[in-house]
């Protein structure tokens, strides 16, 4: 039998899904309750849209956004780095790794993306292409 695992690189596996979805939820809750010593990073509203983990777990990718637009972006990438520490360390004390995850933090573009697919299924060629001829039949009035 071979020990070989399906590695052909599609995605993430389930382990990475699994801590990145808890490093997520920790760090959601640690910037919702105001632990970290910044009180500029506390007077910010931030959500952690998803988190994905490099193969060996020791690399973690924060996508996050300021709620509501409160603050620009890159203010609060830039409050988030100043405290990777102390947010690294408050991760480890949660989780039970063997490696700390270095927290790299980007911003979420989940909601630009979906407003151009948004525009781009509004658009009346696009809209044209999706119907079917039996709509088109339908429309006319024929039957």
């Amino acid at each position: 039998m071979s020990n070989k695992r399906n590695s052909s690189g599609d995605g993430p596996n389930q382990r990475q899904l699994r801590v990145g979805e808890l490093i997520r939820r920790t760090l959601a809750d640690v910037l919702n309750r105001s632990e970290i010593h910044d009180p500029d990073l506390n007077r910010m509203s931030i959500t952690v849209g998803e988190v994905s983990c490099s193969n060996d777990l020791k690399v973690a990718t924060v996508y996050i956004m300021p709620l509501m637009g409160s603050v620009p972006v890159e203010d609060a990438i830039a409050a988030l780095a100043r405290n990777k520490g102390e947010l690294r360390h408050r991760v480890a004390s949660q989780l039970t790794l063997k490696y700390a995850p270095d927290l790299r933090f980007r911003p979420d573009e989940t909601f630009d993306r979906l407003d151009e697919t948004r525009r781009l299924f509004a658009d009346p060629k696009v809209v044209k292409d999706l119907s079917s001829p039996d709509d088109e039949g339908d429309a006319n009035g024929d039957v």
